[in-house]
């Protein structure tokens, strides 16, 4: 099949996304840019998801079901993999958790064109607080290891970050990439499963040099977070993290640290295991018992071996 030069392949990850897949789809095949192709990978959802997706004919979608849950950075690799393999110019890594305008995809493709950038993505706002931002562009926090913070979060909204700027992080939320960037790159280190795969590729991205990512922010955008991973439970600014992310985000953080081999890495290795348990005490943000103090101490521990 022949494809133009603004063919976009867009890899969602479904699991259970019955509750967010509807809205998901209706804006995806809004889009004034049509030239597309959905790549849905479904890790095993045991709720309505598959039913569904089933009710939309458009024959631009395309749904694998795997086997087992296989996580975000191999469902995301799955779904690269299919839109290199069609050969087509651009790839659109898209959470089912959000909903947007109908000239996302439009905007997005034309900052891209009018810029030299490899990379494009947008501002971000939490769905449960429109007005509140979640994504705003974002700087290398490189004394922190290669941290990757969102600018602007959980402030009000009033335009203070409408500047079309270089970033140097996107999250894998939303991110449209070039198909270069892909052949230089390389695809996500699965060993992830989810949470810091994004960091680690963006930081690969970085060390490579040759791609440039732009932050676009006039657009309607907003993120379910945590709709589907239950990774908080309460509101924007005051919440509790659940067991799947303390373990994963606690894990993942000490080795996508250790992956960097140098001094900054290591160091932060070891600055995090005392902040983490001061964290857990004093910040509001854990249930404070012995299960959830041993969850996030053997996942500081199993991040080292990985």
């Amino acid at each position: 099949m022949n494809h133009s030069n603004q063919t976009i392949g867009i890899v969602t990850i479904t699991y259970n996304s019955g509750k967010v897949i509807v809205p998901f789809l209706e804006s995806v095949l809004a889009q004034t840019h049509r030239d597309f192709i959905l790549y849905i990978i479904d890790n095993v959802s045991q709720d309505n998801t598959l039913e569904l997706i089933a009710q939309y004919s458009d024959s631009r979608i395309r749904v694998v079901k795997n086997d087992t849950n296989v996580g975000v950075a191999t469902g995301n690799n799955q779904g690269m993999v299919m839109a290199m393999e069609a050969q087509l110019p651009l790839v659109m890594l898209l959470n089912n958790d959000v909903e947007f305008e109908s000239t996302l995809f439009e905007k997005l493709l034309n900052a891209m064109q009018e810029s030299a950038h490899s990379l494009v993505t947008c501002k971000m706002m939490y769905d449960s607080e429109k007005d509140k931002i979640w994504y705003a562009g974002c700087q290398w926090d490189v004394k922190g290891g290669y941290m990757a913070p969102h600018t602007g979060q959980k402030e009000q909204d009033k335009g203070q970050y409408d500047q079309i700027i270089d970033v140097d992080y996107a999250p894998t939320c939303l991110v449209m990439m070039k198909r270069e960037v892909i052949e230089d790159i390389g695809y996500m280190d699965e060993k992830y499963f989810a949470y810091f795969d994004d960091t680690d590729y963006f930081y690969r991205i970085t060390q490579h040099g040759e791609h440039k990512i732009l932050y676009y922010p006039f657009v309607k955008f907003y993120h379910k977070v945590g709709g589907l991973t239950q990774s908080k439970s309460g509101t924007v600014t005051k919440f509790k993290f659940g067991n799947f992310h303390i373990h994963l985000t606690t894990r993942n953080k000490v080795y996508y640290l250790m992956k960097q081999k140098s001094f900054i890495g290591y160091w932060n290795v070891i600055y995090f295991f005392f902040r983490m348990n001061l964290r857990f005490l004093f910040s509001g943000k854990y249930h404070v018992n012995f299960s959830t103090w041993k969850l996030l101490n053997t996942s500081y521990f199993e991040g080292l071996k990985m």
